[in-house]
């Protein structure tokens, strides 16, 4: 059926074997059994036929369905219904956002768990074949699942931190280099963007690893408790780093908008100190235009190379005296 990844039963920690949809009643009446279903943007009809296979409840099945949701981790009677957001970097190039979302939401009961995976997502190929590789641990059962996905989605935030680490790197080399213009004002926009991205995306994990850890779950046996641990020291690292990151990305914006006003502030001086030399001549010019008959050294045969030679004169002194105080 269409959607379906992988449906696989497993008994004491160990693959029995793959099983469809139709078999999987019969598979659970046996004991020590249960079923891990990894569905790809599912359509209703399937998800409909979990429901009933599984006694999903509806609120559940409905966010699965339209996946816009924020992470969240929700009760409903035996089963646990969790959704977490995934991301990944895009190519580069200069189409598209540097960072794709999608999310991932998570059924868990006595008995199954199924993954339903929207959007940018690495697949749980890999998730499986660890979690299989240790049977003791994933005899725990729907539980220990929970966490390899859990722990697997929030380990695919480190690459994508690092990568906007690099970034705002390369943005302070661009500002403390006087490298000024737009694009840099850009850049630093889409990286707070894309850090907001990810805070929104990984703090709410916090709230579900201290209610998973603090909670008496039935799902969640005790041996698998200081598992979800490790996940929420990697989610408040995560956390502490997108802050860091947000702090020292404030901190270049405010550097690059003093930078640009000192800047500014150098050409004006410069523009102010050449109108000073250039208002002498225009000065002088304007005066000796005025056509007046009986003008200071009008009849003098070095009238015109004396005025010439002050004019010079006076604009090489504001020259000096410019230069001298920095202005040019």
């Amino acid at each position: 059926m269409g959607g379906i990844v992988n449906c696989v039963a497993y008994a004491a920690g160990r693959r029995v074997g793959e099983v469809s949809v139709e078999d999987i009643s019969e598979v659970l009446e046996q004991p020590d059994r249960f079923v891990w279903i990894g569905l790809h943007e599912p359509e209703e009809a399937l998800l409909r036929q979990l429901q009933e296979e599984f006694g999903l409840h509806d609120l559940a099945v409905e966010d699965a369905l339209r996946a816009h949701q924020r992470p969240k981790l929700e009760i409903y009677g035996e089963s646990l219904f969790a959704v977490l957001r995934t991301a990944r970097l895009n190519p580069e190039g200069p189409a598209g956002p540097r960072i794709g979302f999608g999310e991932t939401h998570v059924f868990v009961g006595p008995r199954f768990v199924v993954s339903v995976r929207h959007g940018a997502s690495a697949p749980y190929v890999d998730v499986r074949a660890r979690a299989e590789a240790t049977p003791a641990l994933l005899g725990q059962g729907p539980g220990f699942v929970l966490y390899a996905l859990m722990d697997f989605i929030v380990d695919q935030y480190f690459p994508i931190v690092d990568a906007l680490e690099d970034d705002l790197q390369a943005i302070e080399k661009e500002i403390f280099d006087e490298s000024f213009d737009r694009e840099t004002t850009s850049r630093i926009y889409r990286l707070q963007r894309d850090l907001g991205e990810v805070k929104q995306a990984v703090s709410p994990v916090v709230d579900i690893c201290n209610r998973l850890l603090r909670f008496e779950l039935a799902l969640i046996a005790e041996d698998t408790r200081p598992y979800f641990r490790d996940v929420y020291d990697h989610v408040i690292r995560i956390n502490e780093m997108v802050d860091s990151l947000r702090d020292l990305l404030a901190t270049a914006q405010q550097v690059n908008l003093s930078l640009i006003a000192v800047s500014q502030n150098e050409a004006m001086k410069k523009l102010a100190g050449w109108a000073a030399i250039i208002a002498v001549p225009t000065m002088v010019a304007g005066i000796y235009g005025m056509n007046f008959k009986f003008m200071p050294e009008l009849g003098w045969v070095y009238g015109y190379p004396v005025v010439m030679a002050v004019t010079l004169g006076i604009c090489a002194g504001l020259y000096l005296g410019f230069k001298r105080s920095g202005w040019l």
